[in-house]
């Protein structure tokens, strides 16, 4: 198995395999997912394409507060180990729109929880 993130420099194959122990272990599944969504932004970014749909880069930007470079790296990352699909529409300007793959689809419940919790989270510390 291995997963693919964007080095800045060129795209690079991680190979998880290197100690070719079975994934029967939670822990190790809980890594590799956290391997492939984890970080600050890919979530959230996740998030906002699951519960709205899809999203011109310009409209992410501005809907999660993140730098344009910083997006950028991360839709890179998340299209590469097909969670989003990215189109290119013939307009002018050329607008570019991020969505959610079928894949992707199976986070969603993960993410409602999430965000749920998050919501409780906030309630449970205001106190």
């Amino acid at each position: 198995m291995s997963y693919l993130y964007d080095s800045g420099y060129k795209n690079v194959s991680i190979d998880m395999n290197i100690e070719k122990k079975p994934c029967d272990n939670a822990y190790l599944a809980i890594h590799d997912t956290l391997y492939v969504i984890g970080g600050k932004w890919k979530l959230v970014i996740l998030g906002a394409l699951v519960t709205t749909g899809s999203k011109s880069f310009g409209e992410l930007s501005k809907m999660i507060d993140i730098s344009p470079r910083i997006l950028s790296k991360e839709l890179r990352e998340l299209e590469l180990n097909k969670l989003i699909t990215r189109k290119v529409l013939d307009t002018k300007p050329i607008m570019t729109e991020y969505s959610v793959t079928p894949y992707a689809e199976s986070l969603r419940e993960l993410i409602n929880i999430m965000i749920s919790w998050g919501y409780q989270h906030r309630e449970e510390i205001k106190d």
